[in-house]
């Protein structure tokens, strides 16, 4: 799908590249602020918008993900009917010019890292390793997240074979989380006593 781009035009120079950067940046910014409106309309969250350029060709990349308090991951079919419509969005943009771009609309990867408070409430239920500062590194399943930090529920190693033994739930305020990351398993949701209702696909897109 091809759509008019707006962005300031560089020059071929050694200098072109660096100069590009900054208006590319700002144009992201602009299509942020010009997307965002029709995603939330759509129950979804913009992520981030990025402009990639290769040569003579643009790609504009949405990620958009669910609202925080849904767990799971957004469907092809909801990336395929939000990608017609941010097309449309964008042929009707007021500030654009004649270059076509492409667009590109995709959802998280589940292992991306959790750096924001949405991200912990979205990966609730899941497993994830975090890294703790001034104190011993977690992996557990969040059981909870609230505006102090993330309640997490320990793994604790066992041998080979052995079905996986759960310790005591241990809270872990923001503040003293360096980084955490979702770990990739094939377990169920349901095993850390969230309600079904709430899960929403299990799969990312």
């Amino acid at each position: 799908m091809s759509n008019p781009e707006a962005t300031t035009s560089t020059g071929r120079s050694g200098t072109g590249k660096a100069e590009a950067e900054p208006a590319q940046n700002l144009e992201a910014t602009r299509l942020h602020a010009l997307l965002e409106p029709a995603v939330l309309a759509n129950r979804l969250y913009v992520e981030d918008v990025s402009i990639h350029v290769a040569g003579a060709n643009r790609v504009v990349h949405v990620v958009v993900d669910l609202p925080q308090e849904e767990t799971g991951g957004v469907t092809l079919d909801v990336i395929a009917e939000i990608s017609k419509t941010l097309s449309d969005v964008l042929d009707n943009d007021p500030s654009t010019d004649s270059r076509p771009y492409e667009l590109e609309v995709s959802s998280p990867g589940v292992g991306r890292p959790l750096t924001e408070q949405r991200h912990w409430h979205r990966a609730r239920g899941r497993m994830a390793s975090v890294n703790v500062i001034q104190g011993d590194n977690v992996t557990g399943r969040i059981q909870s997240v609230d505006d102090d930090g993330v309640t997490v529920v320990p793994e604790i190693t066992v041998k080979k074979g052995m079905k996986p033994k759960q310790g005591d739930p241990i809270k872990l305020p923001f503040d003293r989380i360096r980084s955490g990351k979702v770990e990739i398993e094939f377990s169920r949701l349901d095993e850390a006593g969230l309600e079904n209702g709430h899960n929403g696909p299990s799969e990312e897109a």
